[in-house]
């Protein structure tokens, strides 16, 4: 099962196993145990577990003291064995149909949505994995798998395989940071891949901005044809490690597919493209400037799969929110209110900048920033949010193991040092109620971090919390 990974055995001889498993106490007579070096758990700790437990074979990366039976085997990196034995294991289904990732640090749900949409509409039986959803056509997969936007690789053979057995005939998929430092794209290949941009984001894994850029840019590395946005800083980053084909797009340089004659309305996009020597026109009812970047990649994918330009073209124009990105909560108050998944720096200062272009009043801003994660960018957002809103509520997103009224006083750190108009708020809903009782009609608030999200995670509990329910109760006590 081991495949092409090189191995040395230390202990027993090769041996068959029935499943693969990277938790000890799920390990059952047969199964493989591969250790997996953790951020907080290392597997190697819990081997005696899983031989007492009946493995039949244990894959380790470290020198360890060997006892008991079964067998064991030391490679290089036991994240990337594990998604080569788990390709084996199910027999790669992802290499029986074109797989389309898309990475970057914002808009890969929303791009991995529109090119679904132009794929149904060319007709195409299309498998989606992502932050939002797994699902083929509109059917969610039956597969339970993780939190992560990308699952583990035996979640994800499993998900591919249930996939292929439906019939699908491409995968569009979204492609993390994570995924790829923890090896889960071993032995995939894709027919196209996609760059949006790359902001700061995960320097809690990556440590540096070098680094975080060269885990995504192991997607291209990996691609057949890289469609590339080279108005973002890294896109040349990423065209430097491009295996294949390379096809740009932009708004602001010369490139293969730049759009032309652009115009924001509160409603939404419009542009222009030549495509084959002839401009074509493209509407999608998707406000925000961020959306003509998510579509001009998602043209150059579809494109390079074969798409005729008029089938996008219909596509774009019917699509429909994708919950979570600048999602509008309906209500007469003559107020706009946005639920947005913003939370970095650049999402939330491109979610401001697009709801003040059709704003005729204030702007409120309710975010906060989680815990666990890059402690840098609190003070950022902060300062962000102050230059860009009328008026700031900072509260909490999901604090997870931190205290949340430290968050938010880090966070206050960067609004004082621009405004004074400004409140704290810990709990959210709380800071949604405030947000919305002090906005008039002509004023938008914009809710942003956890968009799509229906939970909070604290130190010693998840709760149900969902920013676009919690809005429209709010609404509707005005």
């Amino acid at each position: 099962m081991l495949g092409d990974v090189e191995y040395t055995l230390l202990q027993g001889t090769d041996t068959e196993i029935k499943n693969i498993v990277i938790d000890s106490r799920k390990v059952e007579a047969g199964d493989v145990f591969i250790c997996i070096e953790g951020l907080q758990v290392d597997g190697h700790n819990y081997i005696d577990n899983a031989l007492k437990a009946g493995a039949a074979a244990i894959i380790v990366s470290k020198d360890v003291e060997l006892s008991g039976n079964g067998t064991i085997a030391k490679v290089s990196n036991t994240r990337a064995a594990m998604s080569i034995m788990a390709g084996n294991l199910y027999n790669w289904p992802g290499r029986k149909y074109p797989l389309i990732g898309v990475t970057g640090t914002n808009g890969k749900t929303s791009s991995t949505f529109f090119l679904e949409s132009v794929l149904k509409e060319a007709g195409k039986k299309t498998g989606l994995i992502g932050t939002v959803a797994a699902r083929v056509g509109d059917i969610p997969v039956k597969t339970e798998f993780a939190t992560s936007t990308t699952p583990d690789p035996i979640e994800l053979q499993q998900i591919f395989k249930e996939m292929l057995d439906d019939g699908v005939g491409n995968v569009v998929m979204e492609v993390t940071s994570h995924a790829l430092e923890f090896r889960k794209m071993e032995g995939l290949s894709f027919a196209v891949s996609i760059f949006t941009n790359l902001t700061r984001d995960h320097l809690d894994l990556h440590g540096t901005m070098e680094n975080y850029a060269r885990a995504k840019a192991r997607l291209f590395e990996k691609s057949d044809i890289s469609i590339i946005n080279i108005d973002d800083e890294y896109g040349k980053f990423m065209g430097d490690y491009a295996a294949g084909k390379i096809v740009t797009y932009s708004v602001n340089k010369p490139s293969d597919l730049q759009a032309v004659n652009v115009k924001y309305t509160s409603h939404g996009i419009s542009f222009a493209l030549k495509i084959e020597g002839e401009l074509m026109d493209f509407e999608i009812p998707i406000p925000g400037k961020f959306t003509v970047y998510n579509a001009l990649g998602v043209i150059g994918a579809a494109l390079n799969l074969g798409i005729s330009p008029n089938i996008i073209q219909k596509a774009l124009k019917k699509l429909k929110g994708v919950p979570g990105r600048i999602q509008s909560i309906p209500n007469d108050k003559g107020i706009g209110v946005y639920v947005d998944y913003s939370h970095t720096p650049d999402s939330l200062k491109n979610i401001l900048i697009s709801v003040r272009e059709f704003t005729s009043g204030k702007i409120i801003t309710v975010f906060g920033c989680g815990g666990d994660r890059d402690r840098e960018k609190r003070p950022i957002m902060g300062e962000i949010a102050a230059k860009l809103s009328d008026f700031s509520v900072i509260t909490s997103d999901n604090p997870r193991s931190e205290d949340p009224q430290a968050i938010v006083d880090e966070v206050e750190a960067g609004v004082s040092s621009v405004a004074k108009d400004y409140i704290k708020l810990v709990d959210r809903k709380e800071a949604i109620i405030y947000a919305i009782n002090m906005a008039k009609a002509g004023d938008s608030v914009v809710i942003a971090g956890k968009g799509h999200e229906s939970y909070q995670i604290f130190a010693d509990r998840t709760i149900h919390f969902d920013d676009a329910d919690e809005a429209a109760k709010a609404l509707k006590g005005l």
